[in-house]
Formats: C-alpha cells, sequence, structure tokens
C-alpha cells in the first residue's frame, strides 16, 4: 500500500517517500511531509546549485548551505537561483 502525506512543498496529498532520504530531524521531517515528487524537485534543484557553486558534498560548509536552501525549497519561500544560472533551452 503507498503511503500519502500531505505534501509541504506541493500543497497537497500526494505519495510520501518509501524510507528517509536524509538524517536527523530535517530527513525526519521530510520523511513525514514531503512526497516523492517534491523531491525528486529538490534532486533536480540540488543538483544545479552543487554545477553551478561548484560544491564539494563532503565539505561542511557546502553540506550547510545546502541543507539551508533545502529547507527554503521544501518548507519555505523556495531557494533562489544563482545569479549567473541560465536555464538550458529544451
Amino acid at each position: 500500500m503507498t503511503r500519502m502525506v500531505n505534501c509541504a512543498k506541493l500543497k497537497k496529498e500526494a505519495e510520501g517517500l518509501d524510507r528517509p532520504t536524509y538524517p536527523g530531524e530535517m530527513g525526519k521531517r521530510v520523511y513525514f511531509e514531503i512526497s516523492k515528487e517534491a523531491w525528486k524537485q529538490w534532486i533536480g534543484h540540488q543538483t544545479m546549485l552543487i554545477n553551478e557553486y561548484r560544491l564539494t558534498p563532503v565539505d561542511p560548509k557546502a553540506r550547510k548551505f545546502l541543507e539551508e536552501e533545502m529547507e527554503k525549497f521544501l518548507f519555505g519561500e523556495g531557494s533562489s537561483l544563482p545569479d549567473e544560472f541560465v536555464a538550458p533551452s529544451e
């Protein structure tokens, strides 16, 4: 049976994650309040941030930055794009 959540990002009921995807309290919050669809959107946004800012995810400063952006993206007003970012044309 599919686990449903009231997704904080999408503002609707949607399919929940199969398992926690992030450690600690933030991971618990994501598991219980974020849908698979919203998590997939975050992964794409996070990848863009890592590439545009040339972040190394094992660097503590980069991890802190990404967690702050994840909080904004999933639960807040949204994560902003880098000033120089140009979306790829389709």
